[in-house]
């Protein structure tokens, strides 16, 4: 199946799924990334501007990410809100802080996210909607999305999709080649990027997911991420179960 084909059965699923669980809309968190990007475009053409809100979430985010953000939104004509989660996020950490426990930059990226993800919900419950989840095929593999943050989705529509093949979709949607070339990035600290944090390259792990051939450090560096981030994918672990007498 060519991707412009596979394309229009995500499309189909999403709106399929929407009706099946008797829901109102979608409700997607929009970086600017080509992530979301993609994501919303899908859903765009999948389900109509009117079962689709956008919602931008900064918190202390570079002031470039919620500009492509709304140059998408404006582009597509899609309805959006803006909640800023700055306050909420460094109301929190100042909790922490005041009984003598610092959080690591680890611990304050995810604390970020997740505070995004509860706002998504928020919204979503408001108005009777479901959350759509950005991972692509690569981040799922590697674990590269924080667990209950924007791992927390009701619906994975890109999960197939390697980080190349979503560059590519983007442009198939006439999505801008600045947004769909964007160096990856979550903007949750200055300076970082996915493949810095990850070790590894996209076009490496694209190429080691499709079981092309990649030097041996990318290849255990891959599997390394892939076996560390295993309870992520995971459903949550329980006992047996009691029986009773």
């Amino acid at each position: 199946m060519k991707l412009e084909e596979y394309l229009k059965v995500i499309e189909k699923f999403c709106a399929d799924y929407l009706v099946k669980n008797n829901m109102k809309q979608y409700v997607l968190g929009l970086s600017g990334g080509v992530d979301s990007s993609l994501v919303t475009a899908i859903l765009r053409n999948a389900v109509g501007k009117d079962k689709l809100t956008c919602i931008m979430i900064p918190i202390d985010s570079h002031p470039s990410d919620l500009e492509d953000a709304l140059d998408l939104v404006k582009q597509l004509d899609l309805n959006y809100i803006i909640i800023d989660g700055s306050e909420s996020f460094h109301k929190t950490v100042e909790q922490f802080t005041s009984q003598g426990i610092e959080l690591d930059r680890g611990t304050l990226s995810n604390l970020k996210v997740r505070i995004r993800m509860t706002v998504l919900y928020a919204y979503a419950q408001k108005v009777g909607g479901l959350v759509v989840g950005t991972d692509n095929m690569d981040e799922r593999y590697t674990g590269y999305f924080t667990k209950y943050g924007d791992g927390a989705a009701d619906i994975l529509p890109i999960v197939y999709l390697t980080k190349g093949e979503v560059v590519q979709a983007c442009k198939m949607y006439g999505v801008s080649k600045r947004l769909a070339e964007r160096t990856p990035t979550a903007g949750l600290f200055e300076g970082q990027t996915d493949e810095g944090e990850m070790g590894v390259k996209y076009a490496d792990l694209d190429r080691y997911l499709l079981g092309g051939e990649i030097d041996e450090t990318s290849r255990a560096r891959i599997e390394h991420l892939h076996r560390i981030s295993e309870h992520k994918r995971a459903p949550i672990p329980t006992p047996e179960e009691f029986k009773r007498d």
